[in-house]
């Protein structure tokens, strides 16, 4: 878990990272996200806008820890979702959520 999160910072500092649910579907839909991740305590209705949206436009998405850790990792108070700007930094942040299991939706 904390290799992603460092690799979120990483990604945010390197400005590859959108967070906050108009940045994050504005990514979606002009086709610059190459992953998104939800908070899994985000409302339902987040996670089914950002459900629709993501299969919509093929973007691959993932719930996964709470809106404060997710919000911490890329220096922001809360967040409920993010969306990864860069490929080589979405095949890391793919690889490590693989490896804890996480299912991709």
């Amino acid at each position: 878990m904390n290799k992603i999160l460092s690799t979120l910072g990483l990604c945010m500092r390197s400005g590859n990272l959108s967070s906050g649910d108009f940045a994050v579907s504005e990514a979606v839909r002009k086709k610059n996200a190459c992953l998104v991740i939800v908070a899994m305590d985000a409302s339902e209705n987040t996670k089914k806008k950002f459900r629709n949206l993501c299969n919509h436009y093929q973007v691959p998405l993932y719930f996964w820890c709470d809106r404060e850790q997710l919000g911490h990792a890329v220096g922001k108070d809360f967040r409920a979702s993010i969306a990864v700007t860069d490929q080589g930094f979405s095949n890391a942040v793919r690889k490590q959520l693989d490896k804890e299991s996480i299912m991709e939706v």
